[in-house]
């Protein structure tokens, strides 16, 4: 199911993109992308509407994934 994030609490939106950040791992690029920095390029994607969150009752998760992966990975 998806979340529309304009719904959602404004601490649990950051909450929700911080745990997505720390969880996509570490950079290795050849500049350091700043965390915050990372979580402003989130919240834009999602302004965006090129990311969507979504809840899976199934695995009992939220995620934020690629809009158009949407009803592939995640049921």
């Amino acid at each position: 199911m998806q979340i529309p994030w304009q719904e959602l609490n404004a601490d649990t939106l950051q909450a929700l993109i911080e745990e997505f950040v720390l969880r996509e791992g570490t950079d290795y690029g050849e500049q350091e992308v700043p965390f915050a920095t990372k979580v402003a390029q989130v919240q834009a994607q999602l302004e965006r509407n090129e990311i969507v969150i979504v809840w899976s009752e199934l695995h009992e998760t939220v995620t934020i994934m690629p809009r158009d992966q949407l009803g592939q990975d995640f049921n």
